[in-house]
């Protein structure tokens, strides 16, 4: 076992979840890296000291210069908003240090166009943070499709739907100003991601994007509350995406149908622990969609729990995610999904909203 160190930029929600990942993921996955909790930087050094005594941090750095400078981090973390990940990750590049980015990978297209070329330039591990695709259910959905089990995809229809501002009296607050805080910067990315992770790149998108609550309790919304997008994936396969933070009732709802000529898929990630599989054989009297509860013959499963159908939960998909960096610094090589595939996101996203500004269909190729 060799130590790596680890600094993390951001403190909050996903800084603490990728320091406990960090903190516990080697005894899990018994990995041959073991990562120390080096330093932490946050919006001022009051915050980062913080941080540094609840997730048990040796430093807490001034800032996030000082935390990339700094020979004892090995490898960075950005968990900071998306205004600063371009200059964090050229920094770490230019040091040659291993990269893990939450997502989007950038708040422009632009950003993460230069991004994923200084990945490339500098020849060094990098990964963007979309866990949600790494619950051994869906790692197990990519599976079955990959190996045909569903005969040829007609169709995928992929949702992220959360309620957190379905409700017009809900004060305004920063989610609610700035494109990278709205709809297609927080959610959209993910359900976009597990399309292309389960379909393969989209070739063209249609779409509509919806702002249903213009003003709020103390300002006025400035960003989107909604988006349908209607696709065409470069293997002729026709799909659609729902992104929604209005959709009332739904907290978690980060979905995917997908229907083949030898059966059908359905997932909803507020029962991340199962997988509905449809098998169109045998006797019509005896057909069905039958629940698979995810269990130790599953990717990625068995070291957490021994028993089928305990389950996994959010935190576990970031130590997945803390595992699969972990491997590909060890082995010198980046897994998916790094900067390019972030980068492919953004630009079906800049294809989205270039398609609701304009109308019409817009290839991905052409943004």
């Amino acid at each position: 076992m060799t130590e790596i160190g680890i600094g993390i930029i951001g403190g909050g929600y996903m800084g603490k979840a990728h320091a406990v990942a960090m903190s516990c993921v080697g005894a899990v996955f018994n990995t041959k890296l073991r990562p120390r909790l080096v330093s932490v930087a946050a919006t001022s050094q009051a915050s980062a000291e913080r941080y540094k005594e609840m997730y048990g941090f040796e430093k807490a750095a001034r800032d996030w210069q000082e935390l990339v400078a700094d020979p004892a981090v090995e490898a960075v973390i950005i968990a900071s908003p998306q205004d600063t990940h371009r200059a964090i990750a050229e920094a770490a590049f230019a040091l040659k240090k291993p990269v893990l980015c939450e997502k989007p990978l950038a708040e422009t297209q632009e950003d993460a166009r230069a991004m994923a070329a200084a990945a490339q330039s500098a020849g060094v591990v990098n990964m963007i943070g979309f866990n949600y695709i790494r619950t051994p259910a869906s790692q197990f959905a990519r599976r079955l499709i990959q190996e045909g089990e569903i005969g040829d995809i007609t169709w995928f229809r992929g949702m992220h739907e959360e309620d957190f501002l379905a409700r017009p009296d809900e004060p305004f607050n920063w989610r609610c100003a700035g494109e990278a805080n709205g709809n297609m910067g927080d959610l959209a990315p993910h359900p976009i991601n597990a399309a292309l992770a389960l379909m393969g790149p989209i070739e063209k998108v249609m779409a509509d994007i919806e702002t249903v609550h213009d003003t709020r309790p103390g300002g006025q919304v400035t960003n989107d509350d909604h988006a349908s997008i209607m696709c065409r994936f470069k293997s002729g396969v026709m799909g659609h995406i729902y992104s929604s933070r209005i959709a009332t009732g739904r907290k978690m709802g980060y979905a995917y149908d997908i229907y083949g000529t030898k059966g059908a898929i359905r997932f909803d990630q507020e029962d991340q622990n199962a997988l509905w599989l449809y098998r169109a054989s045998g006797p019509e009297a005896t057909r069905g969609f039958r629940k698979i509860l995810a269990g130790p013959e599953h990717p990625d499963y068995e070291p957490f729990c021994l028993g089928p159908g305990h389950g996994t939960g959010y935190q576990d998909t970031i130590i997945i995610e803390a595992k699969d960096f972990l491997t590909a610094i060890e082995e010198g090589k980046s897994i998916w999904p790094n900067f390019q595939d972030g980068l492919a996101v953004a630009e079906v996203i800049a294809a989205v909203q270039t398609s609701a500004k304009n109308g019409g269909w817009v290839p991905v190729t052409q943004v």
